[in-house]
């Protein structure tokens, strides 16, 4: 088997930390130094799940207006505009703006270029910054910022997953809105923190590989009722 070759690196804003651009052959890598691998070209059902579950309430809504946490490979990206309508804006935060670059100059193809789309917008910095300010201005929230509820990129994700991050996702949203948080496995406590600020929840386990192949994740589709 031919060995990954590194192609860039950059590092983490705001805590340090290095993310690493591999490529082998055909297919690309990304990693966290001394930490391992963080997404593959090869790997992304349970990110396209992601987009499917979160947009699935509110795809029908006219100019629905979608809120995505990490851009990655673009594969959640893409799958949330294959269920969106043509007067859609999706907003993309990436916090490491060597992420864009690497999807336009490198890993772009592997999800067909979301980003050359029309509908879509990116911000580069911490997607906290957005829920914080932006209230009753999204239907639906994705949000696969780190390897779930404890944050392994930068810690300050752990505000996402507490109390006070859910409690201002929840007035982010429009009534009928959908957050939706990917994760690498389950947690019960984040489940009943959900709950607590008023979503209904339901939890989804998921594969890595598109069907019934690879690693188990879990999903959870929160609902705004009002």
């Amino acid at each position: 088997m031919k060995p990954w070759t590194l192609i860039d690196t950059s590092g983490i804003p705001g805590k340090g930390g290095e993310l690493r651009l591999y490529q082998r052959g055909g297919e690309h890598s990304i990693a966290i130094a001394g930490e391992g691998e963080l997404m593959s070209s090869r790997l992304f059902g349970s990110e396209e799940s992601l987009a499917q579950l979160g947009c699935a309430p509110i795809a029908r809504r006219s100019g629905a207006r979608v809120l995505v946490g990490g851009l990655g490979m673009g594969y959640t990206l893409a799958a949330a505009l294959r269920q969106l309508g043509d007067d859609a804006e999706v907003v993309v935060a990436e916090l490491v703006p060597a992420v864009v670059r690497w999807n336009r100059d490198y890993i772009g193809a592997y999800a067909g270029h979301p980003l050359d789309d029309p509908r879509v917008s990116v911000r580069e910095g911490d997607i906290a910054r957005i829920i914080k300010r932006e209230h009753g201005s999204f239907d639906a929230i994705l949000l696969d910022v780190d390897n779930g509820p404890e944050g392994l990129t930068q810690r300050e994700n752990d505000w996402l997953y507490g109390d006070t991050g859910l409690a201002a996702a929840f007035d982010t949203l429009r009534p009928g809105g959908v957050l939706a948080v990917w994760s690498a496995g389950p947690d019960h406590s984040f489940t009943e923190r959900l709950r607590t600020v008023g979503f209904e929840v339901e939890v989804h386990t998921v594969r890595a590989h598109a069907g019934r192949k690879g690693a188990r994740h879990t999903i959870w589709t929160a609902l705004r009722q009002v």
